[in-house]
């Protein structure tokens, strides 16, 4: 029997996405072993699009494994080879700016360097105001750097929030097959 792909599904605060994410993580799931990291942020913030303690019981629902909300568990990621792929979904401006940079300061940040550091697959599926502003080096400093695949994405508003982009959710799957043959699903613009 064929072991089944590893994905690790990290969410960063994009909380107005959480509803899309947790649908694609549910879809991915029935197929996949997936295992859930939140940020500090995410694992902690209460908003109008739910509390923080409903999404990590909705993933642990989904995944049937404890979420990871803290650096020393994401750390452990790389030396035990937990992911085939890493997911970030939603992936905030900021964490695209530490990615960039190589700061490791959360557990997603911390994830994405674990399991970098093994030559696997990073997904970056965007969600950020300032895609087409501050954030557009930091995409721009990923999408030339080995390990890193962005779900296609494009303008989510561009009448009332001009600089913002997202990911087309729908399309997480066939990025993560993609990055796992080294190439990036095109058009990667929609």
């Amino acid at each position: 029997m064929e072991e089944k792909l590893r994905i690790g599904a990290a969410m960063c605060g994009s909380f107005c996405t959480f509803e899309k994410v947790l649908g694609v993580l549910e879809s991915l799931a029935e197929t996949y072993d997936v295992t859930a990291v939140l940020s500090e942020t995410a694992a902690g913030t209460d908003t109008r699009f739910g509390k923080a303690e409903d999404h990590i019981r909705r993933l642990e629902a989904i995944t049937g494994k404890p979420v990871m909300t803290t650096i020393p568990e994401a750390e452990r990621i790389g030396p035990g080879k937990l992911f085939d792929v890493l997911v970030i979904a939603p992936c905030t401006g900021n964490t695209l700016g530490k990615l960039a940079a190589g700061i490791t300061d959360t557990s997603v940040t911390m994830a994405a360097k674990a399991h970098l550091r093994n030559g696997r697959p990073v997904v970056v599926a965007m969600s950020t105001n300032d895609g087409l502003a501050a954030s557009l080096q930091n995409i721009g400093a990923l999408m030339v750097r080995k390990g890193y695949y962005f779900v296609p994405f494009g303008q989510d508003d561009p009448e009332k929030k001009a600089t913002s982009l997202a990911a087309d959710f729908t399309k997480v799957e066939q990025t993560v097959r993609a990055a796992l043959e080294g190439r990036q699903l095109q058009p990667v613009i929609v």
